[in-house]
């Protein structure tokens, strides 16, 4: 009986690491078969006519699309993240159970897996009409600010939850002040989780394109103000293919996303060290 579930036990731990590295070796596959695809087609479409400052029919220019990426990306982390840190550092440390931080804590993570279209009906209907921002820079960056920062909230309060309690009963049993053990021990120890909740939020942003068609707008052009309206680079690219005829253009755009979620992805990795 003995031998019996000893093999069985051996044969079940040979199938967890097939199953595990097959499925590695799936995963690993299908990114560099997409990737691989999107450079391919890419690279051979690249042109300086796609950098180009101003955009227009003969050049198609990715460049303002570009920049009005960038800018989205800082501005909306420029808003979600001290406030998405400092509410997860609340929920995490500060608040008291009760019925209401339990109802809040759902909803959080509730939102960080609603579709981007809800954000973007959401942020037309309050952001574009309501509120009278139009088609601009201000509405897309609000919307994103919303789409994102239950994201952070929910990275940094289960990173600190993750903390070991000695962490926090050796730094209060010194001396020092609660606030002194969550700036000056905690936060330091979870500061991989939050690099990579910034790194999730990045790629929602530089992939957000139904959001922000109802909020920032369509207009080929670099944001000149708060208020004037653009194209990020996933609005861009979905410009292209839905006229049909501009693929390989379409495909540049695709390469050049990639490799920006790339140097981002990368640069994370170097804060993180």
């Amino acid at each position: 009986m003995h031998k019996n579930k000893k093999t069985y036990l051996s044969i079940l731990d040979i199938l967890v690491r097939f199953g595990s590295l097959f499925c590695i070796c799936f995963m690993i596959v299908l990114f560099v078969g997409i990737v691989g695809v999107i450079f391919f087609q890419g690279f051979g479409a690249l042109n300086l006519d796609l950098f180009n400052w101003q955009y227009n029919v003969e050049n198609l220019s990715l460049l303002p699309a570009l920049i009005n990426s960038l800018i989205l990306v800082c501005l909306s982390l420029m808003l979600a993240l001290p406030l998405g840190v400092a509410c997860g550092i609340y929920l995490a440390e500060f608040a008291r159970k009760s019925w209401i931080i339990a109802t809040m804590e759902i909803f959080i993570s509730t939102l960080s897996g609603v579709p981007s279209i809800v954000f973007g009906l959401f942020g037309y209907l309050v952001f574009t009409i309501f509120c009278g921002f139009g088609f601009s820079l201000l509405s897309g960056v609000l919307t994103l600010f919303m789409m994102i920062l239950p994201l952070i909230i929910k990275t940094t309060q289960e990173g600190l939850k993750a903390v070991p309690i000695a962490y926090k009963e050796g730094g209060l049993a010194l001396g020092a002040s609660r606030i002194y053990v969550v700036f000056h021990l905690l936060l330091p120890s979870v500061k991989r989780e939050i690099s990579s909740g910034v790194m999730l939020a990045v790629g929602r942003i530089l992939g957000e394109g139904a959001a922000l068609i109802f909020t920032a707008g369509t207009l080929a052009e670099i944001f000149s103000s708060m208020f004037s309206s653009g194209r990020s680079l996933s609005v861009h690219l979905y410009a292209l293919l839905i006229e049909g005829l501009y693929t390989p253009q379409a495909y540049a755009t695709a390469s050049v996303l990639v490799l920006l979620a790339i140097v981002f992805s990368v640069f994370s990795g170097l804060i993180k060290k």
